[in-house]
């Protein structure tokens, strides 16, 4: 299907967190260094996305380009540096402990036929739908199948022509995979990592430490 190209997406404020996340330190090295080390497990070319304005390092980047103001036009950036590619891997800076093999599970669904693939994790809690009353306290509305949901990760890996097309017209979503599947596509889930942590607020950054280890 031609080279694997990674976008690593570390546009963000870091609002929550109360500082740059991407660019924190994780047991000795920064947060985007390991993500960007990850990506390369299966890319062939890594593009580095970064807020606008931000001065510093690559950590190993083949391309470093400033982001949007959203996280679909940081990626929509990325993509314009991505140049010709089979297969397009999304990563967040922000989960650095992502393994090589869920690189490899996402890339390989695309390259056996899939538009696009996500990592996603059974939900083991149940899962109620609520409204707020006009007090603004919480009602349960539903119960949902849990059976039926999963909570999702990256990497997240398409075919170059199916994520372009998606990102056409400049969209908004939590993620990518919403974007293909505003246009029709299927996305495949392959089996997420529970370790594979998403930063958020400087507690997260502990536990990540501790699962890193001396």
């Amino acid at each position: 299907m031609g080279p694997v190209v990674g976008i690593v997406v570390a546009g963000g404020a870091g609002t929550r967190f109360g500082a740059l996340k991407q660019f924190a330190t994780l047991c000795g090295r920064a947060v985007a260094e390991r993500a960007v080390e990850a990506t390369r497990s299966v890319a062939d070319r890594v593009v580095l996305v970064v807020p606008a304005g931000h001065q510093g390092p690559a950590f190993g980047a083949d391309a470093v380009v400033a982001g949007g103001p959203t996280r679909s036009a940081s990626v929509r950036a990325g993509l314009a540096a991505a140049g010709e590619a089979g297969v397009v891997v999304v990563h967040d800076a922000a989960r650095p402990l992502a393994r090589p093999a869920l690189f490899a599970a996402v890339v390989s669904a695309v390259e056996a036929g899939a538009a696009g693939a996500v990592c996603g994790l059974e939900l083991t809690d149940t899962v109620k739908r609520v409204e707020a009353t006009a007090g603004g306290e919480l009602t349960v509305v539903e119960t949902l199948d849990r059976r039926a949901l999963v909570t999702v990760q990256t990497p997240q890996a398409f075919r170059l022509d199916a994520l372009r097309r998606a990102h056409a017209g400049e969209p908004e979503a939590t993620d990518d995979a919403a974007l293909l599947e505003a246009i029709g596509l299927a996305v495949r889930v392959v089996p997420g990592d529970p370790e594979n942590l998403k930063l958020t607020t400087p507690a997260d950054l502990a536990r990540a430490e501790r699962l890193v280890g001396p």
